[in-house]
């Protein structure tokens, strides 16, 4: 026989009946059945759990002379604790992670074993009672800590926990390093200031660029932003929203071409005022004058005329070689200047800076004329005319040889903004001198500057005048003026046997208000006051909200056809990357601008926008699906759109945020001179 296996029979401990291996089974019939069960019975046996109940949930010997313990709610009492202690602790359930690891205990070694195993202890070492207690990372402990405490300290408290924090985040200032506040900092109110007193990041925030985050310093993945604030997204280009005045809400069959772009009176009239702006004249005897060159003389007739200022005049457009801009240039023929002083006036003049006054920049003597001449420098205003060209013409085009008639509304509007240039001008310490149809210019559609201020002041330095009588004959110059253009009489016909005349025919046609302030400019004052233009302006202050509003409609209407214009220079850019990218026979043997490359879909995208035709085969031509496409395009779009070869056996299907990732590719390539190898999107 050989040796047992096992030293003992106390090894198998979930057996009710120890057995050895040496022995037979016709040994174990014949035995008395009170035999078996010899196991002492001791403490450790009553409180060990039977393997069988662990395993098959029961122990079929347990009424039989089982020795160990068949109830699993029973706890044991090695700590000494009285049965009524023990009924107050809660009753560990299977399978519970609080409940402790089992560990086998060694039984008393069977009768005629050999060796016996010691009983392993589950106590706690000498040196694990004497640890220090664990403390969690972030708190702090004091030596007085009181047992009492350590049941409350012992509570969850989210706000002792570090949490997460990105690296680089700009944190706000009320916020520790580490992401840890008390409780009472956790609060929020959205209607506080300091909440919303977050920075931002050093570099602005560029939504056109590519990956916009990248541009910014550190933290700029975390974009701040304000308490309730919408997300900042880049521009959607295809989506327009058109501000200022509005038109009627229009079918898009009723709409027209021009709709998508500047008004047509607009558009034509800014390119007639650009093209007078860089005329030139070939073959002119005109000299170069100082810096100043390319000559234009201005005049519409070569009557000489010395009216106004007692001199001959010419007026000239000129570029100055300074700075490449244009100037309008008056030239005062046979003047010879006697005192210095007199020139200095126009220092003066220059600190006048208002929309009714062309502004003054110098003013100088030349000789290049074969004469003495004196030239004063003005701002250009291309295709501009006088008072007098525009309602007294020369030449009459119409067949009943009468002049264009002056609403009210026009004359309100040429007194205010004549009192706005005196108001600027009389505030200097000045006075205009020359307020004359002839003198004052007509920029824009009842827009009027005064065009010859310090021309005056120079040529008749030595004759020099009160102030406060000049100023007096600028109000007189302004009202009758108004007269003039009323009444379709020049104002050298205007005298004072026939002024009262033309009151009485005004009053008839024009209102009260107009009439008494025009008698106030012309008639002297009854009682002997001095009469300035603040006290005029007081007395049409009604007249200058009316046209100030005027002039914000207009502006708003202005402002509207600029937003419509914005997108233009964007779609212009677009469609020259397209045409350098299209049709390059140079490419025709690389991969990558073969018809069967990538560069294929740029110009499938051509025929699809441009290139569209009907079911027949005749050409479509639609601008809203142009524009639309193209801003689909620049906007990099998701959508996704369908192009097919013009013999349809081509058809790719591909979104505008993938086209416009090849335009950029192949853009690039031919900024550097030679295509992409092997390129994708």
């Amino acid at each position: 026989m050989s040796a047992p296996r096992y030293s003992s029979a106390g090894r198998q401990v979930g057996s009710p009946k120890p057995k050895t291996r040496g022995e037979s089974s016709s040994s174990r019939r014949t035995q008395p059945r009170a035999e078996l069960l010899t196991v002492p019975v001791n403490a450790e046996s009553k409180d060990t759990l039977c393997r069988n109940v662990l395993i098959y949930g029961h122990c079929r010997y347990e009424n039989s002379g089982c020795a160990f313990n068949h109830d699993q709610n029973r706890t044991t009492n090695q700590n000494g604790q009285s049965p009524q202690g023990l009924q107050s602790e809660v009753s560990t359930k299977r399978f519970n992670v609080d409940s402790p690891s089992f560990t086998p205990t060694t039984l008393q070694a069977a009768p005629g074993s050999a060796t016996t195993t010691p009983v392993k202890k589950s106590t706690f070492s000498s040196q694990a009672a004497s640890a220090a207690s664990f403390v969690p990372r972030g708190t702090s402990t004091t030596p007085s800590a009181a047992k009492d405490t350590e049941s409350s300290a012992s509570l969850f408290n989210p706000a002792k926990f570090q949490e997460f924090t990105p690296q680089n985040f700009e944190l706000s200032p009320n916020v520790s390093t580490n992401g840890a506040a008390s409780d009472a900092g956790l609060t929020f109110d959205a209607f506080s200031m300091a909440n919303l007193n977050q920075g931002l990041p050093q570099t602005p925030f560029n939504p056109y660029a590519e990956d916009p985050t990248a541009l910014a310093s550190t933290g700029a993945f975390f974009q701040q932003q304000n308490p309730f604030a919408a997300h900042t997204q880049p521009l959607l280009y295809h989506l327009y929203a058109p501000l200022g005045q509005h038109r009627e809400g229009l079918l898009p069959y009723q709409r027209q071409t021009n709709d998508f772009f500047l008004p047509e009176k607009i558009r034509e009239d800014a390119q007639r005022k650009l093209e007078a702006a860089h005329q030139v004249m070939n073959n002119t005897a005109l000299p170069n004058i100082d810096h100043y060159s390319s000559l234009v003389p201005l005049d519409t007739s070569n009557r000489e005329s010395s009216t106004i200022f007692g001199y001959t005049s010419w007026v000239y457009k000129a570029t100055s070689q300074e700075n490449g801009k244009t100037y309008f240039l008056r030239r005062i023929k046979d003047f010879r200047l006697s005192n210095e002083q007199a020139i200095r006036l126009v220092k003066e003049w220059k600190k006048v800076h208002n929309g009714s006054v062309v502004s003054v920049h110098s003013a100088f003597t030349t000789r290049k004329f074969q004469d003495s001449s004196i030239i004063f420098v003005y701002d250009y205003h291309p295709l501009s005319k006088t008072l007098a060209q525009h309602h007294f013409p020369q030449q009459q085009t119409n067949r009943y040889n009468t002049r264009p008639t002056v609403t009210e509304d026009v004359m309100w509007s040429y007194i205010t903004q004549l009192a706005n240039a005196l108001q600027a001008i009389h505030k200097l310490n000045l006075a205009a001198r020359c307020i004359d149809a002839s003198k004052i210019i007509l920029t824009e559609k009842n827009r009027i500057r005064l065009s010859a201020c310090s021309i005056l002041d120079v040529l008749h330095y030595e004759a020099r005048r009160p102030l406060g009588e000049l100023q007096q004959e600028d109000l007189t110059q302004v009202g009758r003026l108004m007269l003039s253009l009323a009444s379709s009489t020049p104002a050298n016909s205007i005298t004072a046997n026939n002024i009262n005349i033309i009151m009485q025919q005004m009053g008839n046609m024009f209102s009260e208000p107009l009439v008494s302030s025009l008698m106030w400019l012309v008639y002297p004052s009854q009682n002997g006051e001095t009469k300035t233009i603040e006290t005029f302006l007081s007395k049409i202050s009604s007249q200058i909200m009316a046209n100030m509003d005027m002039m914000l409609h207009q502006n708003d209407a202005l402002t509207s056809n600029l937003y419509s214009e914005i997108e233009n220079g964007r779609l212009f850019r677009l469609l020259c990357r397209l045409g350098t990218i299209n049709e390059r026979q140079e490419f025709d043997g690389d991969r990558q601008w073969s018809e069967n490359g990538e560069r294929y879909m740029l110009k499938l995208f051509r025929d699809y926008v441009f290139h569209q035709v009907d079911a027949n085969g005749q050409p479509v031509v639609d601008l809203g699906h142009i524009v639309r496409s193209l801003n689909k395009l620049d906007a990099g779009s998701d959508e996704k759109i369908c192009l097919t070869s013009r013999d349809e056996q081509s058809v790719f299907v591909v979104s505008y945020k993938e086209l416009k990732k090849q335009i950029g590719s192949a853009f690039g390539d031919l900024l550097k001179g030679r295509p992409s190898a092997g390129r994708g999107f």
